[in-house]
């Protein structure tokens, strides 16, 4: 019993010993802190003193490469680098995120009035649309969320539905003859007839959290959920496509909310307590391209004790301008874009 109980611990260590493998640190070797497009890098196995290998085979979000890469034709956003290391007839994997931001910095904008307009003070505004010469809006805060029809020259609704007090109405976008209004938390969005604002269907979110801004191109869906992601989605299930990571040239873009899709760009307002900041974003791989400041425009309207954040853009397809309000904002304003 005593033999047996002294070869048990050996028995174990040898064991623990032969499961043992090799660690490996991947480095990349970038030419400056921050990678951008067009960069080119380097990718190696950092080995210690009298450590080898017999091989290594590196991937790019899963894609066979080169240990020396010229960053092109890409997304922004994080971006998974892999390498397979061969010893002995065992492999090892290592893998390191990197972040590819945009090549360059934002153009900057303000704006000028053109027309000011009543707003509705009890409309916590999440979503905003034209069509058909009319706006369609949809409201926040349970319990008041609502999608509306209204008539943007004297405030005037027109057309009204409630939402079932549980859920917290967000963004909205109309595509051919249907309307598509997100919910916060509730991980569902609904589906209306433009004309009735009758209930057709809904769809579920998938890895996107939640619900915050929404738009279309005429084919697809966008959705924002409150990081720098946005996710195109499918109009008729409305599964997930795709996501594009919103960057700037020195940082990721995040709370991101209502949206507009105006000549192929996405125009955002972005969450903020203490700027009215909106920006515009390439579709395609996710650089933002402008900025928008909005400063002043919340002074303009009745300083009422509800008075919340900038939220709500839409784009008047005839008239070829931009209408921007808030959330209990008195005024809904049509502005001109002036690059500064």
């Amino acid at each position: 019993m005593k033999n047996l109980l002294i070869c048990i611990p050996l028995i174990l260590f040898l064991k623990c010993g032969s499961n043992s493998a090799p660690k490996y640190t991947l480095k990349v070797d970038m030419p400056k802190k921050q990678l951008t497009v067009g960069d080119s890098i380097n990718l190696r196995i950092a080995l210690k003193k009298n450590q080898t290998i017999d091989s290594v085979h590196f991937f790019w979000d899963q894609q066979p490469t080169s240990e020396h890469i010229k960053v092109k034709n890409q997304k922004l956003g994080t971006h998974l680098i892999k390498a397979v290391v061969f010893k002995d007839g065992n492999q090892t994997t290592t893998e390191k995120e990197v972040q590819l931001f945009a090549s360059n910095p934002p153009e900057l904008y303000t704006y000028k009035i053109i027309n000011e307009f009543p707003h509705d003070t009890e409309a916590y505004t999440q979503g905003l649309e034209f069509s058909g010469g009319k706006l369609f809006e949809s409201t926040g805060l349970r319990g008041q969320s609502t999608l509306r029809v209204v008539d943007y020259t004297t405030g005037e609704i027109e057309n009204k539905i409630a939402l079932d007090k549980v859920y917290f109405g967000e963004g909205l976008t109309l595509l051919e003859d249907k309307i598509y209004q997100l919910t916060w938390q509730e991980d569902l969005a609904f589906i209306y007839a433009k004309n009735t604002l009758e209930t057709l269907g809904s769809f579920a979110y998938q890895n996107s959290k939640e619900g915050w801004g929404l738009c279309n191109d005429g084919h697809y869906l966008y959705k924002s959920d409150g990081t720098n992601a946005i996710w195109k989605l499918d109009p008729q299930s409305g599964k997930e496509l795709e996501k594009i990571e919103v960057m700037t040239n020195k940082s990721a873009l995040n709370k991101l909310n209502e949206l507009e899709w105006i000549d192929g760009k996405i125009y955002a307002n972005t969450y903020q307590f203490n700027k009215e900041v909106a920006v515009i974003i390439n579709p395609e791989d996710g650089t933002v391209e402008g900025v928008i400041d909005f400063s002043g425009l919340k002074e303009k309207v009745a300083q009422i004790p509800t008075l919340n954040v900038l939220n709500g853009m839409a784009f008047h397809p005839t008239r070829k301008t931009l209408f921007v309000t808030g959330k209990n904002w008195s005024k809904l304003f049509e502005v001109a874009l002036i690059k500064k």
